[in-house]
This record gives C-alpha cells, structure tokens and sequence, in this order.
C-alpha cells in the first residue's frame, strides 16, 4: 500500500484502531503520537508535515482546509493529498472507503486534491 494516512486530532481515536488493525501493511498515524505534528498544530503547518513525510491527510474539517490548501499550493508546495471523512457515512464505512482507497491507489493519485468520501 503506497498511501499513507495522518488523522488530524479531530478524527475519533477509532479510525487508527480499526484502520491498523484490518491493514497492518498500512501506515497510519495521528496528530499527538509520536514523531508527528504536536495536538493544536496549526492546519498550515500540518499541511507542511503532511508535505514533507509524503502522508495523505485524513480530517472532518470542510471549513478552513480548502483556504489552508489553496494558500499552500499558492506557497508552490504540494500536499499527497486530503480525505475529509463524510458524516452521512458511519465510521465502518468511512473505514472502508478509506481501506479501498489505499489498496487501489497510485502513486499521486490524489496530489493537491480535497477528496470527499465516498469516492465510490
């Protein structure tokens, strides 16, 4: 699995739980674990984290991260890309879209993009 996944702080503690659990192969990290950006990290600056560890971000913030990547492309700098989780969906199956995503991904696939889930 090429894709890599933060989940910024707001995404609920169970999506790293169930996302590593039914895909070992597939790394994933949270805002406030180790060796990722602190909790209350600033949107830019985790767009910037996300940028330089090559990760996909994966949130539930609609409002202000479409600004914060207009103004980071704008910056030209690039992000692999951002998932905002869908709150019609429940969390099994924000989990899966975000499971089918990484298995059927390439690489850039989703560079400088906003991707509401679901895709499918």
């Amino acid at each position: 699995m090429a894709l890599k996944y933060l989940l910024d702080e707001n995404v609920h503690p169970l999506y790293g739980v169930q996302l590593r659990r039914r895909c070992p192969d597939l790394v994933v990290r949270a805002v406030g674990e180790p060796a990722t950006p602190p909790k209350s990290t600033l949107d830019p600056e985790i767009l910037c984290w996300c940028e330089e560890y090559d990760f996909v971000l994966v949130t539930n913030n609609r409002t202000s991260m479409p600004v914060h990547l207009i103004d980071h492309i704008e910056s030209s700098r690039h992000i692999p890309g951002i998932f905002i989780l869908n709150p019609g969906l429940t969390i099994g199956q924000n989990l899966e879209e975000l499971i089918l995503i990484a298995g059927a991904s390439f690489d850039n696939e989703y560079q400088d993009q906003i991707v509401h889930l679901p895709l499918s």
